[in-house]
């Protein structure tokens, strides 16, 4: 009898942007003193492209959230905080 694969890659946790962006960060940082070994360095820019897919992926469905939540009427952010507060108070 065969048993179901386990789900155990689903249940692992895919990093925040925030740290995905930081580690991209240091990666082209490492990449731009240009002292690694052509391996390693094709090893980081596949990874290096790879979060970048995944930011750019997060910021895209950010993006569509905020559009749909605007009824896709995106309006210019103008900070009023003497409005606000006429508003409020």
């Amino acid at each position: 009898m065969k048993t179901p694969p386990k789900e155990s890659s689903a249940l692992i946790e895919s990093p925040s942007f925030e740290e995905s962006l930081r580690e991209l960060e240091t990666i082209i940082s490492a990449m731009e003193v240009g002292q690694m070994p052509l391996q390693e360095a094709l090893d980081t820019y596949k990874r290096g492209i790879s979060l970048l897919h995944q930011c750019q992926d997060t910021l895209s469905s950010a993006e569509q959230q905020i559009r749909i939540l605007e009824a896709n009427t995106l309006r210019p952010f103008t900070a009023d905080p003497a409005g606000e507060r006429e508003n409020n108070g």
